[in-house]
């Protein structure tokens, strides 16, 4: 068993540690503070392969591995999760279920605009009144002719106000309920689709969340993911991707946390000494690293069933309910070694702690997942094939242009 990161691994965690730091950290507390979402930075993402780093090079993507994106993941979120979540988002939720479900033609159609950033995609999952009920969805898909008309609306959609691109999900036999889901891919600017931003949100200032209205939107049978009835599966195996992302980038906001923290704590002095030397501080230290350690284990061993073409739903979501768990602590200890000063936005401290408290919501709630590794613990949760799995790493064929 060997736990040492390739060079090549090694070089991505440089990239976008760099990145993040020179780049993103720079221009990402104004936005926050603003509520406006960093375009600028999509092209310098792009520049890097961060937005297609585990597609094959054939459909224009970086051909890097899966536990690579969990390390640009994790760099990403060590600047802000608002950043991270535009990857888990783009290319977890929408990108990595068209080269896992899609035929070849969609996948040359759709994913080169995605993978060189040149379109930016989101998912639509979640209803006003569906959101952990996944079956309770009640936006509608009817045939009509060769097409679908879809009707429904989305909420608390994260890009849906700025991505040019949709994979929504419908009911196409609302009788047969999760087994009646369809996935679709609409194009922004289509008829009777339209889009808005959610205002007054408690964190992740810098992304952009909002809601997606279809009214008799006309869709080509060209634009649906798999099977019909198969939309379940689909939106199960995405989130699988974006949970994975979501781990990953709470190690970051650990990491972020722990280093702010240290260096704070050897610049404050009270009663004549650094704080960090006093034992409650470095107990608070102590845990940070300790949950640094754990989660980047949970992390790379759902990287590396996913470079194995093995189903990662139990360790993902392990990783993700860990991790998340870990990181809200982290920021709220954080923020209390800042003292008065970690209460307002002058560190980064208060916004870390403002973000981790969306992650242990989204992409299933803590609650969830309790569930979720109880039902596996006691039996009354298998994992079962799908027919389409997420494809096994393959460097020669990721890295082959045809």
């Amino acid at each position: 068993m060997d736990f040492t990161l390739s060079e090549n691994h090694q070089l991505i965690a440089r990239t976008v540690y760099d990145f993040a730091r020179k780049t993103v950290m720079p221009v990402i507390k104004e936005h926050d503070r603003t509520h406006t979402f960093p375009h600028e930075l999509r092209p310098q993402m792009a520049a890097l392969g961060l937005m297609g780093v585990c597609l094959p090079v054939r459909y224009g993507g970086a051909g890097m591995d899966y536990l690579s994106l969990g390390i640009v993941s994790e760099g990403l979120e060590y600047a802000d999760s608002s950043v991270r979540e535009t990857i888990a988002v783009h290319l977890g939720l929408h990108a990595l279920p068209i080269f896992q479900w899609g035929t070849e033609e969609q996948k040359r159609d759709f994913l080169p605009p995605l993978a060189t950033g040149e379109r930016l995609a989101c998912f639509g999952l979640t209803e006003p009144g569906a959101g952990s009920d996944v079956a309770a969805m009640t936006s509608r898909a009817r045939r009509d002719g060769g097409d679908y008309l879809l009707t429904g609306e989305k909420m608390w959609i994260t890009l849906s106000d700025v991505a040019d691109r949709f994979l929504v999900f419908a009911k196409t036999d609302p009788e047969r309920g999760a087994n009646g889901i369809t996935a679709f891919i609409l194009e922004r600017g289509w008829p009777g689709l339209t889009t808005g931003t959610i205002h007054g949100k408690m964190g992740v200032w810098a992304s952009n969340t909002g809601w997606i209205n279809m009214a008799d939107v006309r869709v080509p049978a060209s634009h649906r993911l798999g099977e019909e009835g198969e939309g379940f599966k689909i939106a199960m195996s995405a989130l699988d991707n974006a949970r994975y992302t979501v781990a990953a980038g709470a190690v970051g906001v650990i990491k972020a946390c722990r280093d702010e923290s240290i260096a704070y704590g050897r610049e404050r002095k009270t009663f004549g000494r650094p704080i960090v030397e006093y034992q409650l501080v470095q107990q608070m230290i102590a845990n940070m690293q300790q949950s640094i350690d754990a989660g980047e284990l949970l992390v790379w061993k759902a990287g590396w069933l996913k470079n194995r073409g093995l189903r990662n739903t139990r360790e993902t979501s392990m990783a993700k309910w860990f991790c998340t768990e870990a990181a809200r602590r982290a920021a709220d200890d954080a923020v209390q070694i800042h003292g008065a000063y970690g209460y307002s936005d002058e560190y980064n401290v208060e916004r870390h702690l403002r973000n981790t408290k969306s992650s242990v919501i989204y992409e299933g709630t803590s609650q969830i997942h309790t569930l979720m590794q109880a039902e596996y613990a006691l039996g009354n949760r298998q994992t079962r094939p799908m027919r389409c799995e997420l494809p096994a790493y393959d460097q020669a064929y990721w890295e082959a242009e045809e």
